[in-house]
């Protein structure tokens, strides 16, 4: 790896995501050509705020946690990016996804900075009001930052649109005034799109449609084995089910299920609304252990669960065609490496996961016209961002012989340091 001007803030011998990211920027500059002369941009933060986020426990103790806001890269528009809530967050983490989002926002070209924020907490262990209360004061501690044309945040790991409700309301408060558009992934009534839960999982359905078509592989009766089955993986489960696919093995927190004749999925959405994870899903033919999911043999894999799953000794025993990112760093570089060498193709999560960030900017322009769209228009627009993006991606990697994951870093990148150059630096 390249040696870096690091911050005094991250240990030099633990990077974390953040020195994934760092690698993945290495490997994009030989191809930005003058622009390179402002890589550095790309490898320091604009704005890193930590706060402290205290909340009044419903036994009376009074309980602090540690919460960030990060705004990576501002360039090309405001901030964008989620909020989650977990217990093993960390700046690292939270610095690298909001690097991730300049580049997934520019990958499909919409007019966003990245950006992103989290809380160190275990929301499981919180009642509805504590999480409620931790919600609206982590809001007030971030609240000169964000704002409709400063830092959009929006759901993302344990947070939904009821956590945004609270966040808007709260923003209003301190405002003196409503501001529909400074979340996004809102509650309908509130100003939230319609097809915004469910864009993520159909984006990375879309750019899988595009990868299948161009590696050969008819999405009807493909085998596809799926890691996580929350908001991305259980959507993409169900639009490919419906597409004809077979979801051959699933995994969770909970466990991992498999079904060599494909898991009905409603049935297993119905089960895990009532059992909380997949674990004793009696339409599985068998229950595997945790590490025996990455033996099952697929064609696609859609990693949608957390961040470095598929590591060099994992990268070495799957059996794929296709990996679908739908989580946020999912794959380590070396174990790309390794996968590349295997000949399979996997398309990067800044491309494959950015179905959700392109509908939240739908939902942003819809809510400062105030005029919204129907479900079948969000779709549409969706598709078609989402293809040009894979097809713009797909030219450049067989242009330049890289990957899709350094082709994309080089669109993107590519966008990003032209809007830096043009706008100079102030003063």
């Amino acid at each position: 790896m390249t040696s870096h001007a690091l911050p005094s803030y991250l240990n030099p011998d633990d990077l974390g995501p953040w020195g994934q990211y760092l690698q993945q920027v290495d490997r994009v500059t030989p191809h930005l050509g003058n622009l390179a002369r402002w890589v550095e941009t790309l490898k320091r933060p604009k704005r890193i705020l930590t706060v402290d986020v205290p909340i009044e426990r419903d036994d009376g103790t009074v309980a602090h946690f540690e919460g960030y806001r990060v705004q990576h890269n501002l360039s090309r528009g405001p901030g964008k990016g989620g909020v989650r809530f977990h217990q093993d967050v960390t700046l690292s983490e939270v610095m690298a996804l909001s690097a991730w989002m300049s580049v997934k926002n520019a990958a499909v070209n919409v007019p966003y900075g990245g950006a992103k924020g989290g809380i160190r907490v275990d929301p499981s262990k919180l009642s509805k009001g504590e999480l409620q209360r931790l919600t609206r004061r982590y809001t007030s501690e971030i609240s000169m930052l964000i704002g409709p044309t400063k830092d959009i945040p929006a759901p993302d790991v344990n947070t939904n649109e009821q956590v945004m409700a609270w966040m808007m309301d709260s923003y209003a408060m301190i405002e003196g005034n409503l501001s529909t558009g400074v979340v996004t992934g809102k509650p309908i009534s509130l100003g939230g799109s319609l097809g915004r839960r469910e864009a993520t999982g159909r984006g990375v359905f879309v750019v899988g449609q595009e990868a299948a078509q161009r590696r050969g592989v008819a999405i009807a009766g493909a085998k596809i084995a799926i890691q996580g089955f929350g908001n991305v993986g259980g959507i993409a489960a169900t639009i490919f089910a419906d597409a004809g696919a077979k979801i051959v093995a699933v995994q969770d927190h909970t466990g991992t299920v498999l079904r060599e004749g494909g898991l009905d999925v409603a049935q297993l959405h119905a089960y895990v609304a009532e059992a909380g994870g997949v674990k004793g899903f009696p339409g599985a033919d068998a229950t595997l252990e945790r590490d025996a999911f990455w033996d099952v043999e697929s064609d696609i894999l859609i990693p949608a669960a957390l961040e470095r799953q598929i590591t060099a000794d994992v990268a070495q025993r799957l059996r794929t065609k296709i990996i679908l990112e739908g989580a946020n760093g999912p794959t380590t570089p070396e174990a790309d490496d390794i996968l590349g060498d295997k000949d399979v193709l996997v398309v990067p999560d800044v491309l494959a996961n950015a179905g959700g960030v392109t509908v939240s900017y739908f939902e942003w322009v819809q809510d400062f016209s105030s005029f919204f769209w129907t479900e079948d228009e969000i779709n549409a627009r969706l598709t078609r961002i989402m293809q040009n993006a894979f097809g713009a991606v797909w030219t450049v990697a067989q242009e330049k012989k890289v990957s899709l994951r350094t082709a994309t870093f080089i669109v993107a990148c590519t966008r990003i340091l032209q809007a830096r150059e043009v706008r100079g630096l102030y003063p």
